[in-house]
């Protein structure tokens, strides 16, 4: 990686946990802005830059720097309640990188926005099944604490993500510092 490509992982990753530190709480899970950086960073930035930047948030939080919400750290927070949520980011990520690589045919608008709809679903997703093995909730209690109050606050924050990433890739681009090309 370039020191421009290492900069903007830290940066992304420094917006992560800012993300992460405003929180309201809800119950089991918090509501944060996570779900709009996490929207912003696959659209903005390539692929590598964009799978760095969740592998080095979710590290340097489990050995305990206080990024993850309510100023949180420590593997205790990964394999906690809550954890399957974090670790999700990176298996959505993932699933939404293979998505914006899809062929040029697809519009890029349509990859954009099945590829952040994916990201979350897969994340709620994980953290579901860690939150009831971990409280030993059932499906529908888990639903209901840690999934539907958050659906149409976190699709607001899909679509803001997704806008604020354009835009930054469009900046980087006329820097002549842009991701790899996503068009």
């Amino acid at each position: 990686m370039t020191a421009r490509q290492i900069t903007r992982c830290g940066v992304l990753v420094a917006l992560l946990a800012v993300s992460a530190w405003v929180t309201i709480p809800l119950g089991a899970v918090p509501f944060t802005l996570q779900t709009m950086v996490l929207a912003m960073i696959p659209v903005a930035v390539g692929r590598r830059e964009a799978l760095t930047t969740i592998a080095v948030y979710l590290l340097i939080g489990a050995v305990g720097l206080p990024v993850f919400s309510g100023f949180g750290g420590g593997i205790a927070q990964i394999v906690g309640p809550t954890g399957g949520y974090l670790w999700g980011f990176l298996v959505g990520m993932v699933a939404a990188e293979l998505i914006l690589a899809l062929p040029a045919r697809v519009p890029q608008v349509l990859r954009e926005g099945l590829a952040v709809v994916v990201l979350l679903a897969v994340a709620y997703v994980l953290g579901t099944i860690q939150l009831m093995a971990v409280t030993g909730m059932a499906l529908p209690a888990a639903l209901a604490a840690a999934v539907i109050p958050f659906v149409i606050p976190d699709a607001v924050k899909l679509a803001v993500g997704v806008a604020v990433g354009r835009s930054v890739r469009r900046a980087l681009a006329a820097l002549g510092s842009g991701a790899d090309a996503r068009a």
